[in-house]
């Protein structure tokens, strides 16, 4: 388990303590390659003495990885899916931290000519009527969830056409960014690893502003009466500063190249 492999790395190092507090949450590559849990993770550690340890993998794989007991505290974006993780016994209640958006970047030329478009379905549509070539995380993150629904919205099955026009990276959101400007291809990405990434290329923002692009993000603490190792008190600290004034200011104030990139919205009386 990751706990071992963690708890393993400590005892090695001289420079941790036995008994230092930390917790371990379970999150997307979106909030840790943004630059969001750099920026939160030292703040909370000065005001409570707890460290935390992320593990940043898509949000499928963070909500498997939570239900095998691997994490104290999860951070992710598929609202859906993390109800019935809660519903299922995994966790203990779902709660909303901060939310941003999705956006459908390309190529300038814009062989689909979606650019402008405010209906997200009826652009992928354009993508696959005109064979555009399209770069899929397909790793059952957040991200990919959220284009499979839109997918769906479109009536289009895009398993009909796999490895020509729609290709499936297997990989995070970076990873597939980068696929998609060295292919001049369609993505569908949160809009703050966009703005954090730096190889762009000829990509630019074609299709924003559409009501199904909203991307919500809540945090759970696994349930200890399934995993008894889960260090219930210090990941409910965590939720608590997340929540609180102090965690939900951190997150406005975050911001990359003058932009915010999450807009805090939890509320403590959920």
């Amino acid at each position: 388990m990751l706990r071992a492999w963690f708890l393993a790395a400590c005892c090695l190092s001289q420079t941790v303590s036995a008994d230092e507090q930390f917790i371990i949450v379970q999150s997307t590559t979106s909030t840790k390659n943004s630059g969001l849990l750099d920026h939160l993770v030292p703040k909370f550690r000065d005001k409570t003495g707890i460290d935390v340890r992320v593990v940043a993998v898509g949000t499928g794989q963070a909500l498997k990885n939570s239900r095998n007991g691997d994490g104290d505290v999860l951070l992710v974006h598929a609202k859906p899916a993390e109800e019935r993780f809660v519903a299922d016994g995994y966790g203990v209640e779902r709660f909303d931290i901060m939310y941003n958006d999705f956006i459908i970047v390309g190529p300038k030329l814009d062989p689909a000519k979606v650019n402008g478009s405010k209906d997200a379905p009826q652009a992928l549509a354009k993508i696959a009527s005109t064979k555009s070539i399209f770069a899929s995380r397909g790793d059952d993150s957040g991200t990919h969830k959220k284009e499979r629904a839109l997918w769906n919205y479109a009536n289009i099955d895009v398993n009909a056409s796999p490895g020509s026009w729609y290709r499936e990276t297997g990989s995070g959101m970076g990873a597939t960014l980068n696929v998609a400007a060295g292919m001049n291809a369609y993505a569908l990405t949160d809009r703050a690893t966009w703005i954090a990434f730096g190889n762009k290329g000829d990509l630019t923002i074609l299709v924003e502003g559409d009501q199904r692009l909203f991307n919500q993000y809540g945090a759970i603490l696994v349930n200890p009466a399934k995993h008894p190792h889960v260090k219930q008190k210090q990941g409910q600290a965590f939720l608590d500063w997340l929540r609180g004034p102090h965690g939900q200011a951190a997150i406005a104030e975050f911001k990359v190249r003058g932009q915010q990139l999450f807009i805090p919205n939890a509320t403590m009386n959920q």
